[in-house]
């Protein structure tokens, strides 16, 4: 139910620069992590960066000091800016989100009487 669209990839030479993009839709209540991963033919996906709920971030070893992902909670958005890229960062470039899709549930209740 929730669609992820990644936007932003191209060509570019050694050295320059990308800045990808990823809208979230549909209905969705709130974003807690949220991450970009890559892959390779005949290799697994893998990890490039990550954003936590609260700001906190991690990248892959291969790209620190020179990726930085960045959110916009209110845009449902999440962002990967790319310097300085190499030719090993070749890939498909896949969003992930761990979105909260829905409001929970109610209980069916239970009667509290006080009598007097």
């Amino acid at each position: 139910q929730v669609q992820l669209v990644e936007s932003g990839g191209g060509l570019v030479q050694a050295g320059g620069s990308l800045r990808l993009s990823c809208a979230a839709s549909g209905i969705i209540y709130g974003i807690n992590a949220m991450g970009w991963y890559r892959q390779t033919p005949g290799n697994q996906r893998e990890l490039v960066a990550r954003i936590g709920s609260g700001g906190s971030t991690n990248y892959a070893d291969s790209v620190k000091g020179r990726f930085t992902i960045s959110r916009d909670n209110a845009k449902n958005r999440v962002y990967l800016q790319m310097n300085d890229l190499k030719p090993e960062d070749t890939a498909v470039y896949y969003c992930h989100v761990l979105a909260i899709v829905s409001r929970g549930n109610w209980g069916q209740g239970t009667q509290v009487t006080v009598s007097s």
